[in-house]
Order: structure tokens, then C-alpha cells, then sequence
């Protein structure tokens, strides 16, 4: 593998506009290392005018780049995915460097990430209308898909390169072009994707990819401009809420996937080995700080202290360390605020009753690292029962019937992913159509496939990624009637 310094100084740390550009002034804004909060580079900044160039570049793509051949930006996408992986372990050790997770953890995103552009490489030719005659006999009614025009995406810092390739990949594929705002935490990742897509032969302006310290800043411009057509999102819901009020008034095309509070429901006929396995998957991917991880765990009660003792010696095999040592299996958090946030949402529920099983304490020193931590006997009140966790904490609460533990696992205005563990298929239907989620995890902790339509309902969002779906999201609908 090649050697971190050797990486950093191989990383494209300017906007990307056409190609590397500099920030209008030359701005410039440092990038941390969670592990050891070191600097380890300091990337464009970009400014609202620079937002501007990227959508005039945008704008003057869009109509050769939505006549190019299906098959032909296809073939794009599917060089970019064979560039992504060729290159796996450099886009792993990056990831772990700006984002922190361990690199096993990394490694398992590179290939998660690439396989959008793979999936929609094939979906690229399978952009359908149809054709028929009016029942009244009146004419013939054609329906014609055509790309919706320039895209604005801005995506997290949990999934540096998947949150990225999940938009990106339906959206070339349709037509579109689209300016990426990545997370200021986590530029890196996608400035080296652009790269490399650049390498593959996609035209200049078709994609572009701003790095800013000033998010709404540089974004607002972009979502008061008519001629941005379409905005997707990809983080918590406050901001959703305030990005979809921002675009309303230019009624902008929307897709907004936001927070979970995902129920982890464990029947008493479940396989609890199985049910403890799923749990460690569904709780420490990621180390946690994923919007599909399961924040909340509720058990029934005659199995309640079996899955409680097998899962805190379960995470209690989690290595807690920088990422990129060999030994690490938990990585650090993000930052300094979300250390702070895990902790307080710990503390609050051991001031009101809970029960420390496991963890629940940060270790302090350098880095911002917390440990994995299994919670018993939550007040209902507790916060961690209402607010997304996003780190390593497992809070465990019972129930008896299965429509408690169904009410139970309801009861939030979240509406992501839920996870149910049971061994009667009744049952696994009964409760997987009663759930209010976009998504179902039965006897399984991580659900996630390029080729599944990814999305939740509630306050978690709408709109679909991935999937047959997915491309649906950068299409018009255009009804041609003919005599």
C-alpha cells in the first residue's frame, strides 16, 4: 500500500471546475485527522461566485451530455467503476485518514461505493417510455423520459465516497450534470473521484465539485438559481428541512434521504445468536455514525437478558484505535462536537436511571474516540431513545407483545430503516408491513445494495437511491400527445 504521504501529496486539493481550479481569493480551509486531529491538508474554499462557475459549467454541458448515447455514458460510468477499483486500497487508507473509520470499514465502502456506478452503467440503457392508443380512440399517447437537467448534490461525511456515487451515478446516467458539495470534514474522497472520472473520458462540466467551509453560503445562490433543476440531500433533518424551504420557492425538484431513530426489534423465537450478530452489524458499522444504524433495541422480555449478556461480550471485541492500525476495529468519531454529543446523550441517560453494561465513557487523550457502549434499563423519557445516537451506544429496552414491541418501535417521527428478528414468517410480514420505515432488515443487519431503492418516509425523507428506482429521481416525465 502506498504510504500516507505519498497519498496526500497525490490528492487534488483544489476546486473542480473543468479541472483543478483555485478558490476566487484563494481561500483555503483545513482538513482533520479524527484519529490524531492532526491537519493533513488544506483544500479550496469555495465562495458564492465560485458556486456560480460551477453551474455556468453546468449549464453549458448539459445539452451535449444529455444528447450523448446512452450506451456511451455508460461506458463512462463503468470505467469509473473499474478506475474506483483498481485504485480500492488508496480510496480505502484516504477515507480512513479524513473520516476515521477502521480500514477494514473503508475497504468495505470503496466496493459499496463503486457498485453505483457499475448499477447504473447498465441502468443507463434502460431509460424506458411507452407507447399506446387512447382508450377513447382519440389518438396515441407517447411518454418520454428526458434528464432533468443540472443537479446540485451535498453529501455527508459518514459515506465520503458512496453518498457521492449514489447520486452521481443515477444522475450521469440519465443526462444530467451535477456540481457535489461534499462534507467539509471530507472533501478529499471526492475530489480524487473527479479526478478520476475526469480520467475516464467524462466531458468537462459534467461533473463538478466545490469544497467550501460556508455551506449555505455557497449553496444558496445555486438553489435561488432557476437554472439548477434538481437538489438532493443527503444528511440530518434540520438542515433537509431547511434546504427544502430554501428550494420551495423556485419549486426546485427535491430528494431529501435524512436522520434515522432505527428500531432493532428481537422476538422471543429469534435465533439470538443470529439476533447478536445482526445487532454488532447494524449498530457498529461504520462505528455507528451511519443513518442505518440501529439506535434503538428492543427486545422481549424472556430474551431480553440472554441477547443483553451476548451482546456486550459481542462489542466488547471492538479494538477501539486509529484506523489505519492493522488491530482497529473501531475507529474514532468525526469531531470534537460529535464526541461531545455522544457523551451527553450517554450521560443524560445514566442521570435518569439507565444502566452502563458496557463502555460508556470516552478514554479522553488525543483523537476524538469513544467506546462501544451497551445501555439496560432506559427511562422512556431518556433523549438516547428519542435523538439519533450516531455513534457506538446500544440502548436496550423490553416489551412483551408483539404489538407493544411494534408501537414501541414506531414511535419516533423517524421513519429510515427498522430491524426485526424472528423466525416466523407471519410474523416477519406482519410486523415488516406494520413498521413506518422506507426500509425492512429481517434477519439481517446490514441491508443496504446498490440494486435496492434506499429511502425512508416521516421525517426521514423521500425520494429513492438506488435501485431500478433510483435513475426515476433525474428523469422528467414528458406526455406527447399524437393524432
Amino acid at each position: 500500500m502506498v504510504s500516507e504521504t505519498e497519498l496526500l501529496s497525490t490528492i487534488p486539493t483544489r476546486l473542480w471546475i473543468g479541472g483543478p481550479v483555485d478558490a476566487t481569493g484563494g481561500a483555503t480551509f483545513p482538513v482533520h485527522n479524527p484519529a490524531t486531529g492532526e491537519v493533513i491538508a488544506n483544500v479550496a474554499d469555495a465562495t458564492p461566485e465560485d458556486a456560480l462557475r460551477a453551474l455556468d459549467a453546468a449549464v453549458a454541458a448539459q445539452a451535449d451530455w444529455a444528447a450523448t448515447p446512452a450506451r456511451q455514458r455508460g461506458e463512462i460510468l463503468r470505467a469509473v467503476f473499474e478506475a474506483i477499483t483498481a485504485r480500492a486500497e488508496e480510496f480505502a487508507l484516504l477515507m480512513t485518514l479524513e473520516m476515521g473509520k477502521a480500514l477494514p470499514e473503508s475497504r468495505n465502502e470503496v466496493r459499496y461505493g463503486a457498485e453505483f456506478f457499475r448499477w447504473f452503467s447498465e441502468e443507463a440503457v434502460r431509460v424506458h417510455g411507452r407507447y399506446q392508443p387512447a382508450p377513447a380512440g382519440t389518438g396515441r399517447i407517447l411518454v418520454h423520459k428526458q434528464p432533468v437537467g443540472p443537479c446540485l448534490a451535498i453529501t455527508p461525511w459518514n459515506f465520503p465516497l458512496a453518498m457521492g456515487t449514489r447520486k452521481i451515478g443515477p444522475a450521469l446516467a440519465a443526462g444530467c450534470t451535477m456540481i457535489v458539495k461534499p462534507a467539509g470534514e471530507t472533501p478529499l474522497t471526492m475530489l480524487l473521484l473527479a479526478q478520476l472520472c475526469s480520467a475516464a473520458g467524462l466531458p468537462d462540466g459534467v461533473l463538478s465539485v466545490i469544497t467550501t467551509s460556508h455551506s449555505s453560503a455557497a449553496t444558496a445562490p445555486l438553489i435561488n438559481d432557476p437554472r439548477l433543476r434538481k437538489l438532493t440531500f443527503t444528511g440530518s433533518t434540520l438542515v433537509g428541512k431547511k434546504l427544502v424551504e430554501q428550494s420551495a420557492h423556485g419549486l426546485l425538484r427535491t430528494s431529501m434521504e435524512l436522520g434515522g431513530n432505527a428500531p432493532f426489534v428481537v422476538f422471543d423465537d429469534a435465533d439470538i445468536d443470529a439476533a447478536v450478530q445482526g445487532a454488532v452489524l447494524a449498530k457498529l458499522r461504520n462505528g455507528g455514525e451511519a443513518c442505518t444504524a440501529a439506535n434503538r433495541f428492543h427486545v422481549q422480555n424472556s430474551v431480553r437478558q440472554e441477547f443483553t449478556d451476548k451482546l456486550v461480550a459481542a462489542m466488547a471485541e471492538y479494538k477501539l484505535g486509529n484506523g489505519v492500525d492493522p488491530e482497529t476495529t473501531l475507529g474514532p468519531l468525526i469531531n470534537a462536537d460529535q464526541l461531545d454529543t455522544v457523551s451527553e446523550l450517554v450521560d443524560d441517560a445514566v442521570s435518569t436511571g439507565a444502566q452502563v453494561a458496557l463502555g460508556g465513557k470516552a478514554p479522553g487523550g488525543q483523537g476524538w474516540f469513544y467506546p462501544a457502549t451497551v445501555l439496560t434499563d432506559i427511562p422512556a423519557h431518556a433523549r438516547i431513545l428519542k435523538e439519533e445516537v450516531f455513534g457506538p451506544v446500544a440502548p436496550i429496552v423490553g416489551f412483551e407483545t408483539e404489538a407493544e414491541g411494534l408501537a414501541a418501535a414506531n414511535n419516533t417521527e423517524f421513519g429510515l430503516v427498522a430491524y426485526v428478528y424472528t423466525q416466523s414468517l407471519d410474523r416477519a410480514l406482519r410486523v415488516a408491513e406494520g413498521l413506518e420505515t422506507g426500509m425492512v432488515g429481517v434477519n439481517r443487519g446490514v441491508i443496504s445494495d446498490p440494486a435496492a431503492p434506499f429511502g425512508g418516509v416521516k421525517e426521514s425523507g423521500f425520494g429513492r437511491e438506488g435501485g431500478f428506482e433510483g435513475i426515476d429521481e433525474y428523469l422528467n416525465i414528458k406526455y406527447i400527445a399524437l393524432p
